[in-house]
């Protein structure tokens, strides 16, 4: 397990099953037998990351999915990148992709950056989870990960996040992650923008936005919209797809 090969070692671990039928029970009890280990029926990655937050107690909080891995610096890059800028509370990282056992480059549209980056975050997700290091008390300010939303749960919590706070980014990568397999939750719904259509609903309803960001975040929730709208028609969802053709009457940008 990566978390156990970081030169800086994490003050503690929580493993969340979340209704795996393997033997990741007696794997954990076996080979790491100081993590907190904790079962619960499926009920979802918000739960589980949530769950886990909540059985923590350190400052800084780290997450690591079951298809990723870190490399053995991050978490002390990462430590002294957040000491030398103390006004940061958010740190994300370059990454490595692996797809079906090949290094993939990503596209631009995936290109990762620090700062202000909110409308960054707009068109998809612009932070992987598991290349996070959050300070535990944003989470009393913003709010934990949206358990009624079963994908694109990331994506909403860095939307909010990012409308009030700048990003820490390092610019190595430090995290890998690997892709390809069917079990993917990114393949098992179609249509996922009308997910990130509620979070775009959800932090502008927050009603903090720039001027700038808040017609950034209008704009994309039209587009994104429209698109469902247009799919939904398709497959003959018409009372689905009226809606949020009424959606992009509604939502109007200022400028």
């Amino acid at each position: 397990m990566s978390v156990y090969r970081q030169t800086q070692s994490p003050h503690e671990v929580v493993v969340v099953d979340d209704g795996s039928t393997d033997n990741t029970t007696a794997m954990i009890t076996r080979e790491f037998p100081d993590t907190r280990y904790i079962f619960q029926p499926n009920q979802g990655v918000s739960s589980s990351r949530n769950l886990g937050i909540r059985l923590t107690s350190g400052e800084w909080v780290a997450f690591l999915d079951s298809d990723d891995e870190w490399l053995p610096t991050k978490l002390a890059v990462q430590i002294e990148q957040l000491r030398t800028n103390p006004t940061m509370r958010i740190c994300h990282t370059d990454e490595i992709w692996i797809r079906d056992g090949t290094r993939v480059n990503p596209m631009k549209k995936h290109t990762k950056f620090g700062g202000w980056i909110f409308q960054h975050c707009l068109p998809l997700c612009a932070i992987s989870p598991s290349s996070v290091l959050i300070q535990r008390s944003l989470f009393d300010e913003i709010g934990l990960f949206d358990e009624t939303l079963p994908v694109c749960e990331d994506y909403d919590l860095w939307l909010r996040i990012c409308s009030c706070l700048p990003v820490l980014y390092v610019d190595t990568p430090l995290l890998i992650k690997y892709g390809g397999h069917p079990d993917q939750l990114s393949r098992k719904y179609w249509g996922m923008d009308r997910f990130r259509i509620r979070a775009l609903q959800g932090v502008l309803a927050m009603g903090h936005l720039t001027h700038e960001d808040r017609d950034a975040a209008i704009e994309t929730l039209i587009r994104k919209a429209s698109v469902y709208a247009k799919g939904a028609r398709k497959r003959g969802k018409f009372a689905e797809a009226a809606e949020y053709e009424n959606m992009c009457v509604e939502y109007q940008p200022s400028r």
